[in-house]
């Protein structure tokens, strides 16, 4: 969430490789950047070249201070994604998604993507149709089985509507509609042809790779084969979860993807999840891979948008070795595991502030009510409040708000009623250890292209230029 910005995606593009945005929480992060102030101008030079100005106008009203906020003032609310958005949470998905990607796309001729996760899926058609307005190159899904979104991208590439099915938790009676998304009712101008990019889908087996070839409603062009070592969400370990004495999911040979299989698919691939090192990179090319994708190496160069003081910490910690990686199997409400930094002054550490706050509620499930209708929960709001919705109490033990967490990553965090400041969340591959590895000699921050350059170290010229460091940390 913010931490593969638009910036680092840039820089990384600049540098000849395929740079990556998150697209998730995009529609909180944009407004939390104009009541800043919009340092530079940049959000209000990207909604300028939006093609709907009165939309544009309407955020900037809202949201836009000439001051930055003060510091013990929280940040206004937005709607919460929901299966019937309202216009002004529509518009927020849409314009954010054009900006990140339009800004990302400025001033350069690299390709450009963008990623999401299929758990979230109330803010997947608008996100993505402003992300196509704004021409962006690859879509990339993972953390569920995103066979929907190809078929999705060409009917928006047609001009039409499109549809996504929303998973349901105890749904009784007859299927709930699915999600909808038409580009002519959302604006009577709209193109009737936009590019259809590419859609690379992140998985971890070849048995999904093999499933999605076959019953996608579209065109599959390639996959990002993640293991379990990589940072944010990690797919469970196949068969019964078993934990470590650290707590952790044991990870076996099961869990590792059948690359011959993936192979014989034809399609290119990219491996993830400490691949991040010039050994990585060519033991991936050697595998058949087109290369990488790299995220930690990228979250804590100077252009990620992780806050700059947590960028120092984690360096001099990774220098020090004192780094610690968890793979926590509760701490996201999605209910995989999930691989949380443990730093001093984060939510990871021992005196974390305690205290459950679900308000802007990404991680939400939809689940079907006594009388038939929708509603909503999250197994990390207050466990009473979950309680009540009907949720099983057990599935609110050791859960962390990562929603709230990783947006206070990027500097952007809640202010609450009792003044204090939501602590950040961060999460890193295991590579996180060795990231000074990027650092020039006599210097305390490293580039992207410090992170190109070192991984590049070695590859013949006649090697191909892979869209391999793409900056999809943080997602």
């Amino acid at each position: 969430m913010g931490v593969s910005d638009w910036r680092l995606a840039r820089a990384v593009s600049q540098l000849g490789q395929l740079g990556v945005v998150s697209g998730t929480a995009l529609d909180v992060i944009l407004p939390r950047r104009l009541e800043m102030g919009d340092p530079g101008g940049h959000v209000r030079r990207a909604l300028a070249h939006f093609p709907i100005p009165d939309v544009a106008q309407r955020i900037l009203s809202r949201y836009f201070s000439p001051n930055p906020k003060p510091s013990g003032r929280p940040f206004k609310s937005k709607p919460m994604p929901s299966e019937a958005p309202s216009r002004a949470a529509l518009e927020l998905l849409v314009a954010s998604n054009f900006v990140e990607v339009f800004l990302a796309r400025e001033g350069h001729d690299g390709p450009v993507g963008i990623n999401y996760l299929e758990k979230l899926q109330p803010p997947t058609l608008p996100s993505i149709y402003g992300a196509m307005l704004a021409g962006v190159s690859v879509v990339l899904m993972g953390a569920g089985i995103p066979h929907a979104i190809p078929g999705i991208l060409d009917r928006f590439s047609q001009g039409l509507p499109a549809e996504l099915s929303l998973d349901v938790q105890g749904t009784q009676s007859a299927a709930h509609p699915p999600l909808r998304f038409d580009p002519r009712e959302f604006w009577s101008d709209a193109p009737a042809t936009l590019p259809r990019p590419a859609f690379y889908a992140i998985v971890s087996s070849a048995t999904l790779a093999q499933m999605l070839v076959k019953r996608s409603t579209g065109a599959v062009n390639g996959f990002v084969i993640e293991n379990y070592t990589a940072g944010g969400h990690n797919a469970p370990p196949r068969g019964m979860m078993q934990l470590s004495r650290e707590g952790e999911p044991i990870y076996g040979q099961r869990d590792h993807a059948d690359l011959d299989a993936i192979r014989a698919l034809g399609l290119p691939f990219w491996l993830a999840g400490s691949f991040g090192s010039p050994e990585g990179l060519a033991d991936a090319l050697a595998r058949g891979a087109a290369g990488v994708q790299v995220g930690t190496a990228f979250a804590f160069c100077r252009e990620s948008g992780l806050d700059d003081m947590l960028k120092y910490k984690v360096l001099n910690m990774a220098i020090s070795g004192s780094l610690k990686v968890h793979t926590d199997p509760l701490a996201s409400p999605t209910g995989f595991p999930f691989k949380v930094l443990v730093v001093p002054g984060t939510r990871a550490a021992p005196d974390a502030r305690p205290g459950r706050i679900c308000d802007l509620g990404y991680l939400r499930h939809a689940y079907e009510k006594e009388d038939g209708t929708l509603g909503w929960r999250c197994p990390a709001e207050p466990v009473e409040d979950y309680i009540r919705k009907g949720g099983n109490p057990q599935d609110t033990q050791g859960r962390m708000c990562i929603c709230n967490g990783l947006v206070a990553s990027i500097g952007l965090g809640q202010t609450r009623p009792d003044g204090s400041t939501e602590l950040p969340l961060l999460t890193a591959g295991d590579e996180v250890t060795s990231i000074h590895r990027f650092l020039p000699a006599g210097q305390q921050s490293y580039a992207a292209a410090d992170v190109v350059r070192t991984l590049l170290a070695g590859i013949g010229q006649g090697a191909p230029h892979t869209p391999a460091p793409a900056a999809a940390a943080g997602h």
